[in-house]
């Protein structure tokens, strides 16, 4: 039983870091290569999925790793599409800070009125 759960983690473990370097793997070429190229965007998209295909997908829980996962799904349906390249790195960019600014909102929480709590000490 204790066997199963720790086999079950570590195929999710390994699914969402395989999930998070195909998004990063993306993201990077799209942010610092000069010339875009649909070609090479394709066999990037390609590339990465042989890795996430050998793989069998676990059912993942957290908002922000279905998210995630969405946005994989996301990115491989555009590279399929008839759309250019500006406007598929435009989506995914948008979506992969999105996606991040999420992540961080969850993270870190800023004190509203930090400035309150030292007028007791004046």
């Amino acid at each position: 039983m204790a066997v199963d759960k720790k086999i079950e983690n570590a195929q999710r473990l390994r699914y969402v870091r395989l999930l998070v370097r195909f998004l990063n793997s993306v993201v990077t070429y799209l942010s610092k290569s000069e010339s875009l190229n649909k070609e090479q965007f394709v066999k990037r998209i390609e590339n990465n999925s042989k890795y996430l295909d050998r793989i069998e997908p676990v059912p993942l829980y957290k908002s922000e790793l279905t998210d995630l996962e969405a946005l994989v799904k996301k990115i491989k349906s555009l590279a399929l599409s008839e759309k250019s390249m500006e406007d598929i790195s435009d989506e995914i960019l948008h979506s992969a800070n999105k996606l991040e600014q999420s992540n961080n909102s969850r993270r870190y929480k800023r004190d509203k009125h930090k400035n309150d709590q030292y007028k007791d000490w004046q």
